[in-house]
């Protein structure tokens, strides 16, 4: 199935920037957009409510006013993540805002609603939903939405624990629609990577963690910087959902990341955790496994275009290796 005009005609990557709780900003969202992927944040960013207007207003004035300048390279377009949860007391304010200014594309998250489904394809736009396991995905479609997002093992913040091959794989099985996939994706070569397994688009969050437009403090920036896959931790303590985060920061709030109790899931919060003194994602920051590809802090344009020129070389790379085994097959056939 051919992805829709939206998520195939202004992108110069095959990627969507995913929605970061608390970092993602109108300012890194322009960015993302204007360097040519889906920028992206989540509604709850906005607070209080009344300023989600005021986002929506700023991100679809600054693109049109780009739009206008650079018809040559038009901005990507840009997407909202609503968190579907019986917990969110915002959701139809939000719904309604996004609606308002029809946001081009919908991330949900935490659950499916129909109704939301038919809000957002209303004025024509585009859901992709969120899912770590194949059950969820069929409850997804089934309610409506329009594409998947597989959160495997190694995503950064709340993620499952299948490997990408499988969940993709298993997906691919059943669903021919849009999916982009989540899960240690920090280069150009693993957003390749991503649609040689069957995904459409590659899904990044860690990496934009550290940018300069990003509203994460410096700390968490350097930090990110300074570790590498093995220095994530994955547990469901501080918010109830299993989510992988930064070891050292889990370390600063008087915490032993290699001996953490289980937390209730029931008890789903998004707040406080075990330790009530620290709080995801104020203290304890969510990052995924990919992060040993960062090095330093770009801007998110500078970081689009690293991606881009990897994602390049390792099309290049691969076109060479299959043209060199092509023409080993064909002289083994002479």
């Amino acid at each position: 199935m051919a992805l829709p005009p939206v998520l195939r005609d202004r992108l110069r990557l095959p990627v969507i920037a995913s929605p970061l709780f608390i970092i993602s900003v109108p300012e890194l969202v322009i960015a993302q957009c204007k360097a040519g992927v889906v920028g992206s944040f989540p509604a709850l960013n906005a607070r209080p409510a009344s300023m989600l207007d005021e986002w929506l207003h700023q991100i679809t004035e600054e693109l049109a006013i780009w739009d206008r300048d650079h018809p040559d390279t038009p901005s990507a377009p840009f997407a909202v993540n609503h968190i579907v949860h019986k917990t969110s007391d915002r959701l139809m304010h939000d719904v309604e805002a996004t609606t308002k200014w029809k946001v081009p594309i919908i991330i949900t998250s935490l659950g499916a609603r129909e109704d939301v489904n038919a809000a957002v394809h209303s004025y024509g736009g585009v859901v992709l939903h969120d899912v770590i396991t194949d059950r969820f995905a069929r409850k997804a479609i089934e309610k409506g939405a329009d594409g998947l997002i597989p959160v495997a093992a190694g995503a950064g913040g709340h993620a499952g624990s299948l490997s990408p091959f499988a969940l993709v794989g298993g997906l691919r099985e059943w669903f021919d629609g849009p999916i982009a996939l989540s899960g240690a994706i920090a280069n150009g070569r693993s957003i390749l990577g991503a649609q040689a397994m069957g995904a459409d688009l590659a899904y990044v969050g860690s990496a934009f963690i550290a940018t300069q437009e990003a509203a994460a403090g410096q700390p968490y920036k350097d930090m990110i910087v300074a570790s590498s896959g093995e220095d994530i931790v994955y547990t469901n303590l501080f918010t109830g959902v299993h989510g992988n985060y930064l070891g050292p920061s889990i370390v600063a709030s008087g915490l032993d990341p290699s001996d953490l109790p289980k937390s209730d899931p029931s008890a789903m919060n998004f707040g406080s955790g075990g330790n009530q003194k620290s709080k995801a994602w104020r203290d304890i920051w969510g990052c995924g496994q990919g992060i040993g590809a960062v090095k330093h802090i770009p801007t998110a344009g500078e970081l689009v275009a690293r991606l881009s020129e990897e994602y390049e070389a390792a099309k290049a790379e691969l076109a060479a290796k299959t043209a060199f085994t092509a023409g080993r097959v064909l002289m083994a056939a002479e």
